[in-house]
């Protein structure tokens, strides 16, 4: 017997706002250091919640978007602010111990 596997997509998973947050904040803190995990958490979440709203919403190209936040993609910090913002996130900062 053979077993089959299927691609899993975050975007399925992302059914609550709470869901959304509780995701978002688990890449942050997981993301190496280089902005990948962010850059894709970012990704997945524009998809759940419509790329073309979030498009509308920072006022950038759905297809600019999607290339940005694509495993590929290098988006600008201000492309990344704008996504953020526009998907109801506001960053803050927290003083790590050690």
């Amino acid at each position: 017997m053979s077993e089959k596997f299927t691609d899993w997509d975050a975007v399925q998973e992302l059914k609550s706002e709470k869901d959304i947050a509780l995701y978002f904040e688990a890449c942050l803190d997981d993301d190496p250091g280089d902005g990948s995990l962010i850059r894709a958490a970012l990704g997945d979440i524009a998809r759940a919640r419509g790329m073309s709203l979030v498009a509308r919403e920072t006022g950038l190209a759905r297809e600019s978007l999607y290339k940005a936040l694509s495993p590929e993609g290098n988006p600008e910090f201000t492309t990344v602010m704008k996504v953020i913002k526009a998907l109801g996130f506001k960053l803050h900062v927290e003083l790590t111990q050690g």
